[in-house]
């Protein structure tokens, strides 16, 4: 009776835990929040009744690994084997015990378990030192800044860094916190390096990820095993998971999809792949999941929705299905149960306050709509569907997913990860956020375009928004309208000054090497980057070397952008393409320099120096006059108001008491309104019927009614109530203080 028991028992536990789908991210993308991809599909998942697990397999190697059992074994393995140690290796080495002993407490502080950890690690002789910390010399000016926690994160970061280039140089070269093998994805025209590595024992780091993934799959016993590749930095892992599955577990299927393949795997020919995979799906990957989980419960049946396969040996790309994809209100809230969402572990790379924000801290992830409202950039793979394709949500549902999303996670963070957040819909989810009464610290990426005032970026900041990233791209306008940015270096100066002055931190993607760009144009733009940062309305940016790829349009038409295109037969991956430039000029040898300049100028120096010292080769003096951002900002400064304007007001109700004033014999009936704002109070003086009038209108500008007034609509209000001189109203000193604590224009 008992074994029988036993049995019933075993079986309504393998009913429990057996899921139809399990999803993977394979290691490495984010040290501190999941990649989103798995999430969304099993939020969509959820809505068809349909049972899944997933599990980001980065997070918990690295939690594997730089744990006090993972150092033991760690530095037990390198003992076992003979290598010619560089001075940095050999110190940590032979300070094993202090790394080992002081893991276990660093990692559950960088998880935000031991807080107190932090006044023990910003004390000297705590954490054992190798040569990350020797930079500290050098930034020891900026803790007086930061906070201990912040202080302490930081350091906690250079130790597991010293720790991260141990593993690089004794155990395992392909090592990266944030990616892994990335060389084996990049441009791989041709799947044979990937193949042959894939056909070697597996690494150290391999070892770790199998047994981490074993335990899932043992656990879930799914029909169909998806895995979701964003970068080339997982791409590696991606096939050796694969690999494994396909060897000890032949019977579940397996699929990749996600942003890797649906950039560089749509030439794909290389029969090999499918020795690892079952398939690849191209593209928003609802509809093929669904179908391929109706042709594994109907044996026969073949109907695919943009998918890689292998039939009679031959590679072939089936889109026979009938469905259309789903619209973004019908895909359900991205759902990050089983993630071990307490393991994420924040760290600190760089001091920057927005830089640092890719890194620390736990966001989840957002889009406000499918694909990008603007779609012009030539730099862009705008050809594709996931940019080509337009979707916006309205703004009730993203808040209805927002406050899901909090109830379940515990977290109130999120990250909009659109191409391009559109500013209308901004605005929208803005006003909807503070209409709910919703808690929410929010980011997002945008373009600089002039729909963000200064009014639009105060109902940001007002929502929660603490930053915004956008593309600066070239600092040149004449670069920028070869690009098709639809921004001047002008406006990009107005706009960041408005975000800044509204207390919501500013991030620029920089871009170098554009094709046509000149030596002076390079100059150029780097005194326009050094004075937007001076001036301080930038506070983080990155500059990379323009890549041309295979579906942007530089890549389909580079005759009419100067540049050649080397072409190869393409088997595997085909995004990047080489080129060659006609101008002959070497962009490269600007790297160095230009990232120089942009790490000081982030930490708030250097503003002084000649262009020249970042470079040890000759250029030329920049035509850009010194001043040219200040005068943008400032030309920017206009407030004409368009009647079909709406009006908002996110202050405080005021209290009003009248008085009489009098002089020469002269009296006036008065008002003064008294108003109350989080950090202090202000008062204003006006003619009592105004007064009266102000205090009644108020609520009627309200973010909380249904329906906005336009600037027209408060025009007439205010002459129907029987007040005269309304442009003179206007301008009066007591709108303008209203104004500059709430009362929005947008």
């Amino acid at each position: 009776m008992l074994v029988v028991s036993n049995v019933v028992f075993l079986q309504l536990i393998f009913s429990v835990l057996h899921k139809k789908v399990f999803l993977i991210t394979p290691p490495f993308t984010q040290l501190n929040t999941p990649y989103p991809a798995t999430a969304y599909i099993k939020g969509f998942l959820n809505t068809k009744n349909i049972s899944s697990k997933q599990a980001d397999l980065g997070i918990e190697v690295i939690i594997a690994l730089f744990s006090k059992t993972g150092l033991q074994d760690l530095f037990a393995y390198i003992d076992g084997r003979e290598l010619e140690l560089s001075d940095n290796a050999a110190r940590i080495i032979a300070l094993q015990d202090d790394y080992i002993r002081s893991i276990d407490s660093v990692i559950a502080f960088l998880q935000g378990k031991n807080p107190t950890l932090a006044l023990q690690i910003c004390q000297d002789n705590y954490l054992p030192e190798a040569k990350r910390f020797q930079q500290l010399s050098d930034l020891e000016w900026a803790f007086g800044e930061m906070g201990t926690q912040d202080k302490a994160k930081h350091l906690a970061t250079l130790f597991l860094e010293d720790i991260s280039d141990l593993i690089v140089e004794c155990v395992d070269s392909n090592f990266g916190f944030s990616r892994y093998a990335e060389r084996l994805g990049q441009s791989a025209n041709s799947f044979d390096e990937l193949y042959d590595e894939l056909q070697k024992p597996l690494t150290y780091v391999d070892q770790i990820t199998i047994k981490v993934l074993k335990k899932h799959i043992e656990l879930v016993n799914p029909e169909l095993f998806l895995i979701s590749v964003p970068f080339p930095g997982n791409l590696y892992s991606a096939f050796r998971c694969a690999q494994w599955v396909k060897q000890n577990y032949p019977a579940i299927k397996v699929s990749m999809g996600g942003g890797f393949p649906n950039t560089e795997l749509r030439s794909l020919k290389d029969v090999r792949v499918f020795e690892f995979l079952d398939f690849i799906t191209l593209d928003d990957g609802e509809v093929p999941i669904e179908e391929l989980l109706e042709n594994i419960d109907n044996e026969g049946r073949e109907i695919y929705k943009r998918t890689f396969l292998l039939e009679n040996n031959q590679v072939v790309y089936k889109n026979n299905s009938a469905k259309a994809d789903y619209k973004q209100s019908q895909l359900g809230t991205p759902d990050y149960d089983d993630l071990a969402l307490d393991k994420y572990i924040s760290v600190i790379e760089i001091v920057n306050p927005m830089h640092r924000m890719w890194s620390d801290g736990r966001w989840n992830k957002l889009t406000m709509a499918h694909g990008c409202y603007w779609g012009k950039c030539t730099f862009c793979d705008i050809s594709l569907d996931y940019i080509k394709i337009y979707e916006p949500l309205t703004a009730a549902i993203i808040c209805d997913r927002i406050e899901e999303l909090i109830e379940k996670t515990g977290q109130n963070g999120f990250h909009f990860v659109d191409e391009a957040a559109p500013p209308a819909l901004m605005r929208a989810m803005a006003i909807e956020i503070l209409k709910r009464g919703i808690s929410v610290t929010w980011w997002a990426n945008i373009r600089f375009e002039k729909s963000f005032t200064a009014d639009l970026c105060k109902l940001l900041k007002a929502s929660g928004c603490i930053a915004v990233s956008g593309g600066l791209e070239v600092a040149s306008d004449r670069l920028l309208e070869l690009i098709k940015k639809g921004v001047t270096v002008s406006q990009v100066a107005q706009v960041t000054a408005n975000f800044t002055d509204a207390g919501i931190m500013v991030h620029a993607y920089l871009m170098y090497g554009f094709p046509t760009q000149t030596i002076q144009e390079t100059v150029d733009s780097l005194e326009m980057v050094r004075q937007l940062f001076e001036i301080g309305v930038i506070q983080s940016g990155f500059w990379h070397q323009f890549a041309m790829t295979a579906h942007s349009p530089v890549g389909m038409f580079p005759d009419e952008y100067n540049v050649i295109a080397d072409t190869n037969e393409i088997t595997f991956a085909n995004n990047d393409v080489q080129f060659t430039d006609k101008s002959g000029i070497d962009h490269e040898q600007f790297s160095f320099g230009l990232r120089k300049s942009l790490f000081n100028f982030m930490h708030g120096i250097c503003f002084e120096y000649p262009l020249q010292d970042w470079f040890e080769f000759k250029i030329p003096r920049s035509t850009i006059p010194h001043d040219f951002i200040a005068n943008a900002i400032e030309e920017g400064n206009s407030r004409e108001v368009k009647g079909s304007a709406k009006l908002v007001y996110i202050g405080g109700k005021p209290t009003i008491s009248n008085f009489t004033k009098s002089k020469k014999g002269k009296s006036w009936e008065m008002s003064s309104l008294t108003f109350h704002a989080k950090k202090e109070s202000y008062s204003i003086q006006t003619a009592q019927d105004e007064g009266k009038w102000i205090l009644e209108i108020l609520p009627q500008l309200s973010v909380k009614n249904s329906k906005l007034l336009t600037f027209q609509d408060l025009q007439k209000n205010y002459e129907e109530s029987g007040l005269e001189n309304f442009e003179l109203f206007w301008q009066s000193r007591a709108v303008q203080k209203i104004r500059e604590n709430g009362l929005l224009i947008l």
